[in-house]
């Protein structure tokens, strides 16, 4: 529902077949709580997903050292990426700590560059937490460098408390693979999941009435994005 997943039965069906999805977040968690189960609906047809992961979560367990807590929350994210089966990257900066400037920008845009993506997922920018500022930034300035080549769409996490002014343009009902994505969220052991992930049911829940599903996920699409190649067959945006 929403983005080029289902109906590419089309003339664009063999580009659609070759498509790869890359997810951008700040931290291990960030990703799988923003749109895990969209991950698993495009793995489950095939697709290529990439999460892309801008620290390892060094500043993220409390009496751990930053190589410490980084072991910790890598091996964590590789076991969600297992559970979604997409792949894990990382771009290598400090969690607490990330950069944005015109070296930074270039490192990252040619980590995107070269995995070629057709589509990328990554955080709304307005956003309480700096690093998800970043990210989102860094995709943004990627995207511009690239000439729009990619579709670019945002997501939302622990909406109110850090994502902001956030108004879906679509949405992707996710009943078939929410199991997937709490228990990619429950991977997370280090984070007390069992917190973190209630919101994000309400969440799910809330974003499943406003469009017609029991659970769902929801985005915001650069408008100036051309998806003349990606088919979205029954695209839904919200009324006006």
């Amino acid at each position: 529902m929403g983005l080029p997943l289902l109906g590419a039965e089309d003339q664009h069906a063999a580009a659609v077949s070759r498509l790869k999805i890359m997810v951008a977040g700040g931290h291990p968690d960030d990703p799988e709580s923003g749109c895990g189960g969209t991950i698993a609906r495009y793995t489950d047809l095939g697709r290529e997903v990439v999460i892309l992961y801008l620290t390892r979560g060094e500043a993220g367990i409390p009496g751990k050292s930053h190589n410490e807590a980084a072991a910790i929350r890598t091996a964590e994210c590789e076991r969600a990426c297992g559970i979604l089966k997409a792949r894990p990257m990382f771009a290598g900066q400090i969690d607490g700590s990330t950069e944005i400037n015109r070296e930074r920008y270039e490192q990252f845009s040619k980590l995107v560059e070269v995995e070629h993506p057709g589509l990328v997922f990554t955080h709304w920018p307005i956003d309480t937490h700096p690093d998800h500022r970043a990210v989102s930034l860094l995709v943004y300035d990627a995207w511009l460098r690239s000439g729009r080549k990619f579709a670019l769409f945002y997501f939302e996490v622990e909406q109110g408390s850090q994502t902001q002014d956030f108004r879906p343009t679509h949405y992707v009902d996710i009943t078939s693979t929410e199991s997937r994505k709490r228990a990619a969220c429950f991977a997370h052991a280090s984070q007390n999941p069992a917190e973190f992930y209630a919101l994000h049911d309400m969440m799910n829940r809330f974003r499943g009435m406003e469009c017609g599903a029991r659970v769902a996920e929801a985005f915001v699409r650069h408008v100036q994005n051309d998806p003349g190649w990606l088919p979205i067959p029954s695209e839904t945006e919200p009324s006006r």
